[in-house]
């Protein structure tokens, strides 16, 4: 019989048949080797992964799109909260307290609560719900800062609620102090009373005044007090010439969500929950030796907590 040349082949021959067979072949043994070597090692775990990799670089392996987010991590602090929270929810609003504990050993001064809180509330130029006062301490060469993130103080004792005038401002069962933006007058009595500086004035600014168009973004809606509430230029409708503060994100709370601070603060410094519950971690937290409250000689009997 003949032998079959090369130029006797027809030229797609081998890309149609033995080139696919050589690379099956190549990879079946490239599985194999690869198995045995793991199995000899007793690395079952890596094993498992080689094999859930591979698995997923086949073209036929299709991912499977999520449907819903994933909770936090078991047994991490933000899982745990956000369980206490939602179990919290379930009582009368007379049997809850909030409180927020902030550790400042952890904060590190990153500002991403300052930001994640803008960016939820879409907060205009000049107004800040959670700001992050910076402050050095000792003495040349062992200096270090101190961070003091300041939301409202949502005190026991508020002494904005009793200078306005027209009863805009109160305190809620649960703890949190509000704000009713369509009774309020704007007459910033609220402001000079908080011994906090926790509230701020809405002029009505956007960030892109003064350029060729303000961008869709800065009118979005918020949703403070789960209301939607839209920002236009040239208009004076709530919340625009009100006073606004920090609310604990309660329209994130009534649906099962942490505070926007809580969930994006990268030391993890940042806790949140019913203080009622005995069993909660911001309860534990407050029996801290370490716990301490900003101007406790006032009598205002702030809701946040800090431990230094």
């Amino acid at each position: 019989m003949e032998k079959s040349t090369p130029s006797s082949r027809s030229p797609n021959s081998k890309n149609e048949g033995g080139l696919a067979s050589e690379l099956k072949s190549v990879n079946l043994k490239r599985r194999t080797f690869l198995k045995n070597s793991l199995m000899a090692a007793g690395s079952l775990g890596a094993l498992n992964c080689f094999l859930e990799r591979d698995a997923l670089a086949d073209d036929e392996q299709k991912a499977a799109p999520l449907q819903f987010p994933k909770n936090f991590s078991d047994g991490s602090s933000l899982e745990r909260m956000r369980v206490e929270l939602l179990q919290a929810l379930k009582k009368p609003v007379s049997e809850r307290k909030w409180v927020m504990v902030i550790d400042q050993k952890k904060c590190v001064g990153c500002d991403s609560c300052t930001v994640s809180c803008n960016s939820e509330n879409n907060l205009p130029p000049g107004v800040v719900y959670r700001p992050v006062p910076k402050q050095e301490a000792g003495t040349f060469p062992n200096m270090a800062w101190i961070f003091t993130p300041k939301p409202c103080m949502h005190c026991d004792q508020p002494p904005c609620v009793p200078v306005c005038p027209v009863k805009a401002t109160w305190k809620r069962e649960d703890g949190i102090v509000v704000i009713d933006y369509d009774i309020c007058i704007g007459c910033r009595n609220c402001l000079a009373s908080c011994p906090y500086n926790a509230r701020t004035a809405d002029f009505g600014d956007f960030f892109g005044r003064g350029t060729p168009e303000i961008m869709s973004y800065e009118t979005r809606p918020n949703y403070e007090y789960s209301k939607d509430w839209v920002r236009k230029p040239g208009t004076e409708k709530s919340p625009i010439g009100n006073a606004r503060k920090c609310t604990f994100c309660l329209h994130r709370i009534r649906v099962g969500m942490l505070p926007a601070c809580v969930t994006t603060c990268l030391g993890g410094a940042t806790y949140f929950g019913d203080y009622n519950s005995k069993h909660s971690l911001v309860h534990e937290l407050i029996g801290s030796a370490r716990v301490k409250r900003l101007k406790e000689e006032l009598g205002t009997q702030p809701s946040v907590y800090y431990l230094v």
